[in-house]
């Protein structure tokens, strides 16, 4: 193998992992420097030039003419006849520059210097990988699909690195094939057997707040803080806000016109349903606005056994618990406290009566407008109409026609159902008598 091939050799592993140049030339300069110290003892008079442009390698042998029979170290002298054989015109005193062959060192000698230059290039992008991705905790990155195993996923970034998304870091309906394009947030670096295992997460609180500042200006600029995320990762998610300019709306701006903002991230996260909540250190009100959309009539707080009593209308308490128990459990992790839930007694006069989802209303009010309400927290019909049309306007981002059309819709439909209730209750009154 020739100063050529070798230079070819190591230009590969250059573009392959991208490797700055300045280190590789200390690189291929420690190497060769290894390799003339095991032939010649000492490399000081060796001067070793490398061009990984060109791919070009060179070593000269630098030493001192003395006078015939007066060369006490061949290493660093030679006798001015030798030294008149490369060239006939050197003097007594001066130096001679000698270009050392990588064929004289041996073609198993080369073979090593190779298979150390590999060694020591594969150590050195581990370790700038390990540093690269020590640096990104917490960021977002994008990978694609390599192999899908059982109980993870090997991704490949574009420089070719390799990413380790577990089953248990990935949305229980994330589904991925080979190919296949997939953002992650960077939780962890570990060395296995001198290698960076690089894990990233989709279901961890930091890839929801990544998300979040990507598509929210005003959190990219810390006009807008994160207080607080709970998640069940594809289910539900509760993020606190706190706004520094009173000017913002945190929710709002959250949303985005239209829910713009919001949307694409519930799309990424598989239609999790996320709620923004206005940050408040009065407790009472924040576990008010955790059980939303559910109406709280009263709470007890017992802050030794950090227990919460809610008490609200029987019509409200499937909305207060929501699917699976999801919204209470979030709930009760975002305020710190476990939250109970319980009817008001049935002799009580149920305050505002039956409620009514937001997705009956779908013939009548545009999808986006329902989605944007639900992202405030506003599932059902009653949680809307307990809203002003000013609130109502700024929270979800509406137009103030829009908000109040709504209104007139949503009261419209509870007085219809109670003319028709009235109409019945006189019906059977005729019928009776």
């Amino acid at each position: 193998m020739n100063s050529l091939e070798l230079i070819d050799s190591f230009s590969e592993f250059k573009t392959l992992k991208n490797i700055d140049r300045p280190t590789m030339m200390k690189v291929l300069e420690d190497v060769f420097r290894t390799l003339l110290k095991k032939k010649y003892g000492d490399t000081d008079n060796f001067d070793i030039i490398v061009n990984t442009d060109k791919g070009d390698l060179e070593i000269w042998h630098r030493r001192e003419i003395v006078e015939d029979g007066e060369v006490e170290n061949p290493i660093i002298q030679i006798s001015l006849t030798e030294a008149q054989k490369i060239q006939d015109d050197f003097e007594i005193g001066e130096e001679t520059y000698e270009k050392i062959e990588l064929d004289s060192f041996g073609r198993r000698s080369v073979l090593a210097a190779r298979q150390t230059l590999v060694s020591r290039i594969m150590d050195l992008e581990k370790d700038e990988t390990y540093k690269k991705y020590k640096d990104r905790i917490g960021e977002i990155v994008s990978a694609e699909v390599y192999q899908v195993w059982k109980k993870e996923i090997l991704l490949l970034d574009e420089e070719g690195n390799e990413l380790l998304l577990p089953k248990s870091e990935q949305i229980k309906t994330d589904f991925f094939k080979k190919g296949e394009t997939v953002r992650a947030v960077v939780i962890r670096v570990d060395m296995r057997n001198a290698t960076p295992a690089i894990i990233v997460s989709r279901t961890d609180n930091a890839f929801l707040a990544k998300l979040l500042e990507q598509e929210v200006p005003e959190i990219f600029d810390g006009l807008i803080v994160i207080k607080n995320i709970v998640r069940e990762p594809g289910e539900k998610a509760k993020v606190v806000v706190e706004s520094f300019d009173d000017r913002i709306d945190p929710v709002g701006a959250c949303v985005g016109v239209k829910g713009s903002r919001i949307h694409g991230i519930v799309r990424e996260l598989k239609n999790e349903n996320i709620d923004i909540i206005n940050h408040t250190a009065n407790l009472s009100l924040m576990v008010q606005r955790a059980l939303a959309p559910a109406k709280i009539i009263s709470l007890d707080i017992d802050q030794d056994k950090k227990r919460i009593s809610a008490y609200l209308d029987p019509d409200q308490i499937s909305l207060a618990i929501g699917k699976r128990g999801v919204n209470i459990k979030l709930a009760s992790r975002l305020v710190g406290f476990e939250i109970d839930v319980y009817r008001e007694s049935d002799e009580e006069e149920i305050e505002g009566g039956y409620d009514i989802d937001l997705d009956e209303f779908l013939d009548e009010i545009e999808p986006w407008i329902i989605e944007s309400l639900k992202a405030i927290g506003c599932d059902t019909a009653r949680s809307v109409l307990a809203l002003s049309q000013e609130e109502l306007a700024r929270r979800a981002d509406l137009e103030d026609e829009q908000a109040e059309e709504v209104l007139n819709i949503l009261k419209a439909e509870f007085e219809n159902e109670e003319e028709q209730a009235e109409e019945k209750k006189q019906d059977e009154t005729t019928s009776e008598s």
